[in-house]
């Protein structure tokens, strides 16, 4: 249950809404929010969704003067928290950011560049991340520690500008910003995947059913990524199987032949013809996700 909504001071000028949805992870949280405050360009609207809070992150969070936030005093999960904190935004673009990144210098400056020079609002833009053990072939290697305490800011703010990449195909994953009018087209996160295992491929999904087709990875906006420290922690649940029986396909498929991720960036995506080997495998997992659900 959603038990407190609260909105602080406004933010003059604020070009994002950020939204950080944190669970008992203060450490990670405090070094979060003091990478956009001293790393950002611009102002921004930072939003806090406080899961339980009992390690003392809903007490700091009530001192920041420039932090609005919700609460929920049990773990509701990603999907609750973005679309609880989504009903504070007072900006045109909604920023995802989970609490276990740090932002590099000039993120927002990059990602404001790319949607000012697409000049609508059907777009999808992720930062590009920087991880120990990287996530997929969107994220960059690099290893500046696997926790606060061992983190090692000076050596990454040397260094994050300098690694090889691209502009890439298939933005999904925080960071990433979306304007406001398109998220609540597509009714934010779906609840259904709570607490949130594929909810993100299932938000690409939606958008691209609303027509949007330009999915990409800005390589000039990174982040830091010490690596789902609250997904460790949570019960998973069986987003895989969900994400089949509701859109009748794997989400590999997605981003294969959707969203072409991980491929070099090249313009606005077109649907491709899904080969017949993987839509006969679609079928069976869609069979195997019935059994399952019985």
């Amino acid at each position: 249950m959603i038990t407190k909504i609260q909105k602080q001071r406004e933010v003059a000028e604020a070009k994002f809404s950020i939204l950080i949805p944190t669970w008992n992870n203060l450490p990670y949280l405090k070094l979060c929010v003091e990478s956009i405050r001293r790393n950002s360009t611009f102002q921004h609207q930072l939003i806090i969704h406080i899961n339980e809070g009992k390690d003392g992150t809903l007490d700091w969070v009530q001192q920041q003067h420039d932090l609005s936030y919700t609460h929920s005093s049990m773990n509701v999960g990603v999907c609750y928290a973005l679309n609880s904190s989504a009903l504070l935004a007072t900006t045109s673009y909604i920023v995802y950011i989970n609490d276990d990144m740090y932002v590099c210098p000039g993120w927002d400056e990059a990602l404001l560049q790319e949607i000012q020079k697409i000049g609508h609002p059907y777009f999808f833009l992720s930062a590009t991340a920087i991880e120990r053990t990287p996530q997929s072939v969107c994220s960059l290697y690099g290893d500046y520690g696997s926790s606060p305490d061992e983190f090692d800011e000076e050596r990454l703010l040397k260094e994050y500008s300098t690694l090889p990449m691209q502009d890439w195909q298939g933005a999904t994953w925080p960071p990433n910003v979306v304007h406001k009018d398109l998220w609540h087209l597509v009714g934010g996160y779906s609840i259904e995947f709570s607490p949130g295992m594929y909810s993100d491929p299932d938000f690409s999904m939606k958008l691209w059913l609303a027509g949007v087709r330009l999915f990409k990875g800005v390589s000039r906006s990174r982040a830091y990524h010490f690596g789902s420290v609250s997904l460790k922690r949570v019960k998973r649940n069986k987003g895989y199987y969900t994400f089949i029986r509701k859109w009748r396909m794997t989400s590999s498929t997605l981003s294969r032949y959707y969203l072409r991720q991980g491929n070099n960036f090249d313009g606005v995506l077109e649907q491709v013809p899904i080969p017949a080997s993987i839509q006969l495998k679609n079928l069976f997992r869609r069979l195997e996700s019935l059994l399952r659900s019985n």
